[in-house]
């Protein structure tokens, strides 16, 4: 499916993920992080997350709790290191384009309304 991770990417982001050693077992993680891939790459609402990925409640869940306990700046952190082998700039100061070979994108997905009496609506001639 779309916006899928590649088996070199799970590879590589798998062992930065927490883990959960007591409790309720996990569902399949690589699904969720499909899940949550597919949402800020889409820009869809998280209730149109597609079944496949299981429910949207489950992704929404895990990408704030992750996000509250700094998981994702950790996985970027790592990533960062092995592609560059220094640390990661902190600040804007210190701009460094870099080339990591993520097949990631992302676009704006902004709606405006228009009035049918704009400019744009009315008929050519």
């Amino acid at each position: 499916m779309r916006y899928e991770l590649t088996d070199h990417e799970w590879t590589a982001i798998k062992p930065m993920l927490p883990n959960k050693p007591r409790g309720v077992p996990r569902v399949n993680d690589r699904r969720v992080l499909n899940g949550i891939f597919w949402v800020l790459r889409s820009g869809a609402l998280w209730r149109d997350l597609p079944d496949d990925f299981g429910p949207y409640t489950t992704c929404y869940n895990r990408f704030v709790r992750w996000r509250r306990a700094g998981v994702w700046g950790r996985i970027m952190d790592v990533l960062w290191l092995r592609v560059n082998e220094s640390p990661r700039p902190r600040s804007a100061s210190q701009p460094r384009r870099v080339d990591v070979g993520l097949t990631w994108r992302s676009m704006d997905v902004t709606a405006a309304k228009a009035l049918m009496t704009a400019p744009s609506c009315q008929p050519l001639q």
